[in-house]
């Protein structure tokens, strides 16, 4: 009876109280997952590596920013520090030799306050300025924020006075409109308006050229200058252009008593045709002397100081 018992547990089949897991382990396991979900796989570890370096790229992208901009050099990043140019840090280079500029550098960081102080070697320098010059110190300033051309008539709304604006046509040259930013803030104007494209930009430049005036008057930056000025106009505002073959002479514009928006153009090309065409009135600016042309600067300082004339 032993050997009979012996001989029939070596049958195949369910044991007795095995609760059906012969039956479950038949069903298998479903479909085998792609190469790149299987643990230890070659192409997994591939893609679980391709994960890591997107995670270490993402936090440097930005998305609506223009990159900021970089002064290069220890004069041009002591008179900026000088000329109050928003600055978020400044660089400085590792072992490096310690004469006067350096130190005012420093000591103009530490004084004005909220600019970090980073120590940086050479090679990193030299990578963060495409090699470039910097004798071991490097300013980085931040992107500016541009205002809308329709702010600097609500502040003018608001302060219950006439918009006095001005408007720059292919004016390209970062110092002069730094020049025009000094000027309508000493003529109590309410803003500069530039194109988006083919335009100069509130860069360092135009920072220190304006003295401080930047921080105090916006600049507005239009898609499309035509579209901005026929917008003031809409609003009621009289659109000036400042052009050498002009009909009036400045001095005998009426217009200038209230709404204004004064429209430059550069030195070299003047208005362009379609901002020319959307100018309600085109003035020159007399002069005895016979210069063929002003800069942008020196031309809205004198229609802006006799806006400002009739205006007191």
């Amino acid at each position: 009876m032993a050997a009979h018992n012996r001989r029939m547990s070596g049958k195949k089949g369910a044991q007795v109280g095995s609760g059906g897991q012969r039956r479950r382990g038949l069903e298998g396991k479903g479909p085998t997952p792609p190469a790149e979900m299987r643990k230890g796989h070659v192409k997994q570890r591939a893609a679980a590596a391709k994960a890591r370096r997107a995670q270490v790229r993402a936090p440097q992208r930005r998305t609506g920013k223009a990159p900021s901009e970089l002064v290069v050099g220890r004069n041009p990043v002591v008179e900026a520090l000088r000329g109050g140019v928003p600055a978020s840090t400044l660089y400085v280079q590792q072992f490096i030799d310690n004469d006067e500029r350096v130190r005012e550098a420093l000591q103009l960081v530490a004084e004005r306050g909220g600019i970090n102080l980073m120590e940086a070697p050479r090679p990193e320098l030299d990578r963060m300025t495409n090699g470039l010059n910097h004798q071991g110190l490097v300013l980085q300033v931040p992107p500016y924020e541009y205002a809308h051309p329709e702010d600097l008539a609500g502040a003018a709304a608001d302060a219950g006075e006439d918009p006095l604006i001005v408007a720059l046509d292919g004016v390209t040259d970062p110092r002069n409109l730094g020049a025009v930013v000094r000027s309508v803030s000493a003529f109590g104007g309410h803003g500069v308006v530039v194109p988006e494209r083919r335009a100069a930009g509130m860069t360092a430049g135009a920072w220190k050229t304006s003295a401080g005036t930047a921080a105090r008057t916006p600049v507005a930056r239009a898609t499309n200058l035509t579209r901005a000025l026929e917008a003031y106009k809409k609003a009621g505002i009289v659109v000036v252009g400042l052009a050498a073959d002009g009909e009036t002479e400045v001095q005998e514009l009426a217009a200038l008593d209230g709404p204004v928006v004064i429209v430059v153009g550069s030195e070299g090309k003047g208005l362009s045709r379609l901002v020319g065409e959307t100018c309600d009135f085109r003035v020159r600016i007399p002069m005895p002397g016979g210069a063929e042309s002003l800069n942008a600067g020196v031309a809205a300082g004198i229609v802006l100081y006799e806006a400002a004339r009739r205006r007191a």
